[in-house]
């Protein structure tokens, strides 16, 4: 056994060392667990992050969401009718409201529905055909068509709701004889799949993680190691640093988005729409999460924290923008934590503009990413102190 002597040098401890001692065991036990208490990473990641995922996902899988599914319904039986005991499609609608899982938003008849839903990036809808009310009282064979994502959960909720008052409308009037049946579309002309949905929220993810760790760790160790006092003495300016590093991230961020969609198409028939809408996103969404990176990691007293408050930024935004799955199943109040998430509303754009070709909408998410990438940008480079560390 070696030991430390009286005067700091090694010694050969020659008293004879059982095969098993709880002392030395305890002792290894006492450094290593002040060692572990000292790391605050590791704590978090130890204790608080585990807390954090049953928090977030024992939130949106507990089934607690008091919320209901928005739908837009298209009535085209607009009558005249009689009386109103005729008016079947307006009893229709009536049972769907009162069924307390959808909330239907009326579309006027003379809009494109597809066109429609897809301007507003649904994908649930629900047109009532012309002449509902006579076929169900003549007891001719009508359907009802539902438009729906067989990857979505909400839309399973719509169909399953729509189908329900079918059966019960067929149940009180023809005793279960199926008079009101149910076709099914999507919103695009080819099939949504799962994996549709998944690759914005992925490239999101991408444009996420890379520049916002890596600009935490890099700026909270330059200046724990003085190295931004060592590159305040060559020609380079502080906005010039950061500038390369944004440009950097902007390239990897744009390649790893052409990687994805490659892959996506090659290996599960991915159907993605390519326009110069994407661009704006690939820009200002590496600026934006760079500017935030460095900013937390200049404000930290030291990297440990800069760690620790990297990750806080951040996992929120990996699991509750909707990069995995539609903020939809969320509880109404996760939702609304959503709407405040900087990453959201890069990936609610790119779904918007690659998945539902809706432009329109996604010009308000570019706006919003724009502002929000200009408040950083200049907060990080006001707060960067250059030739001071």
């Amino acid at each position: 056994m070696i030991a430390e002597s009286s005067w700091g040098v090694a010694a050969v401890d020659k008293r004879p060392r059982s095969r098993f001692s709880g002392r030395r065991v305890m002792a290894d036990f006492r450094v290593y667990s002040r060692g572990y208490m000292r790391n605050r990473v590791g704590l978090f990641f130890g204790l608080v992050f585990p807390i954090i995922l049953i928090l977030i996902f024992g939130a949106i899988f507990s089934g607690t969401s008091s919320g209901t599914v928005t739908v837009y319904v298209q009535n085209q039986d607009t009558g005249p009718f009689p009386n109103p005991q005729m008016d079947v499609a307006s009893q229709f609608i009536g049972a769907l409201n009162s069924s307390g899982t959808v909330t239907v938003v009326m579309v006027d008849p003379s809009e494109d529905f597809s066109r429609y839903l897809a301007d507003h990036s649904s994908s649930d809808g629900i047109i009532i055909p012309a002449n509902f009310s006579a076929d169900y009282q003549a007891a001719q064979p009508i359907n009802v068509t539902v438009y729906g994502n067989p990857s979505s959960s909400t839309s399973s909720i719509v169909s399953g709701t729509v189908n329900g008052i079918a059966n019960g409308f067929n149940l009180h009037r023809f005793n279960g004889t199926s008079v009101i049946g149910v076709d099914q579309a999507t919103v695009n002309s080819q099939q949504t799949q799962y994996i549709d949905f998944l690759i914005p929220g992925l490239i999101g993810f991408s444009i996420l993680v890379s520049p916002m760790f890596s600009l935490v760790n890099i700026s909270s160790e330059y200046k724990k190691n003085k190295l931004f006092k060592q590159l305040s003495l060559t020609p380079l300016t502080k906005m010039e640093w950061l500038a390369s590093k944004v440009m950097w991230y902007i390239v990897l961020s744009s390649a790893s988005f052409i990687l994805m969609v490659l892959v996506g198409v090659a290996a599960f028939g991915a159907h993605i729409t390519l326009t110069p809408g994407i661009i704006p996103f690939l820009i200002l969404g590496p600026t934006l999460f760079a500017s935030i990176g460095m900013l937390v990691g200049t404000v930290s007293k030291n990297p440990e924290t800069a760690g620790v408050v990297g990750n806080i930024v951040t996992f929120p935004m990996m699991f509750l923008a909707g990069t995995f799955f539609p903020i939809s199943v969320m509880p109404d109040y996760l939702q609304a934590i959503a709407h405040v998430l900087p990453l959201y509303y890069v990936i609610e754009g790119l779904n918007n503009v690659m998945v539902y070709g809706n432009m329109a909408g996604a010009l308000f998410d570019i706006a919003v990413v724009a502002v929000l990438t200009a408040i950083f940008f200049i907060a990080a480079v006001k707060l960067f102190k250059w030739r001071e560390d």
